[in-house]
């Protein structure tokens, strides 16, 4: 076994930071890391969390993640973009969530520029699908996982000049990985064929990558 793989709760291995982080932890990563994100809310919550996580951890925000959602009126782009300063407050009030009035309107100034996006291109999913990698070797190593990518430099410069804000190369790559733009599963890990699987359907349905 390499230092990228643990054995879960099943004794079935999996990418080590996937397990000894509790029954939610390992749900987020058997059910969701990696594989493809077709729905705008849910594209819209994995932008705002990711932002959120910026100096915390992902455990920190996983487990407020319902706090956000509710805070956020379940993501929905539209809701979202029309907060103003009566919800920033209130926001800021919120014990729930992580209280950080940048983060915060960033949170808001991004689904405002979903909908620019989705206006555009049809949706936030059609917007980033063109920077989905093409399947490679699986990590085999923690050494071989990336903080950032070509690809997610990018993007990243893309959203940037388009006025999406907390959406740095490294933000931006942890997308990536979080809506299967990237299958950063490890070789070996339990999760990877299938993350991998749910990739190649969609691009099956909607043509080449």
């Amino acid at each position: 076994m390499t230092d990228i793989l643990a054995p879960g709760p099943d004794g079935r291995l999996r990418c080590w930071w996937g397990v000894g982080g509790g029954e939610g932890y390992l749900r987020y990563h058997d059910e969701e890391w990696g594989r493809p994100v077709t729905d705008d809310r849910r594209l819209l919550e994995m932008l705002t969390l990711e932002g959120f996580q910026a100096g915390l951890s992902w455990a920190t925000i996983l487990r407020k993640r319902e706090a956000f959602r509710s805070a956020f009126s379940g993501f929905e782009p539209e809701r979202v973009a029309a907060f103003g300063p009566v919800e920033v407050a209130r926001l800021l009030g919120d014990a729930g969530i992580v209280r950080h009035r940048g983060k915060i309107e960033a949170a808001i100034g991004n689904a405002r520029r979903s909908l620019e996006v989705a206006a555009e291109f049809g949706s936030l999913a059609a917007y980033l699908r063109p920077h989905a990698v093409t399947p490679g070797a699986a990590p085999q190593a923690i050494a071989d996982l990336p903080a950032q990518t070509d690809g997610s430099r990018l993007l990243s410069r893309d959203l940037k000049r388009r006025g999406f804000s907390f959406v740095g190369p490294t933000i931006v790559y942890s997308l990536m990985q979080a809506v299967g733009l990237v299958n950063d599963h490890a070789a070996g890990c339990v999760m990877q064929a299938e993350a991998e699987e749910a990739r190649a359907a969609l691009r099956g349905g909607l043509g080449p990558a």
